[in-house]
């Protein structure tokens, strides 16, 4: 099992940048493929960006290309979300989650683990 806590969220004006992290528990984290998600108000929760287990290929919804970069630091058990250019459409709680050995999901069902999550708020 792995447990995730994010952090790194506030408030930010448009155009500026954010670092989500997000810290796991447990031994075996290298082997856990990560995907960040997002709620936004009165929106269903979103696939936002990914990174795989195996070679650490990333994938990202078309609307962040170019603006966020997932990555990930196995030493520290961290997978990070690089937040650039934010508008104010970016406005949402934003959640990490785990698979072991997942590959490039990008569907709620396919987590296991989730954070609670942490909250991003950009004004314009």
């Amino acid at each position: 099992q792995v447990q995730l806590v994010e952090s790194g969220g506030g408030l930010v004006q448009a155009g500026g940048s954010l670092r989500l992290s997000c810290a796991a528990s447990g031994r075996t984290f290298a082997r856990y493929a990560v995907g960040w998600f997002r709620q936004g108000p009165g929106r269903e929760r979103e696939f936002v960006a990914g990174i795989n287990w195996v070679g650490g290929s990333t994938y990202y919804v078309d609307s962040v290309k170019g603006r966020f970069t997932i990555s990930r630091d196995n030493a520290k058990n961290t997978v990070y979300l690089q937040m650039n250019s934010l508008k104010p459409e970016d406005t949402a709680v934003y959640y990490c989650a785990a698979e072991f050995l997942g590959g490039n999901e990008h569907a709620e069902k396919d987590y296991d683990y989730w954070g609670p999550g942490t909250q991003v708020t950009v004004s314009s």
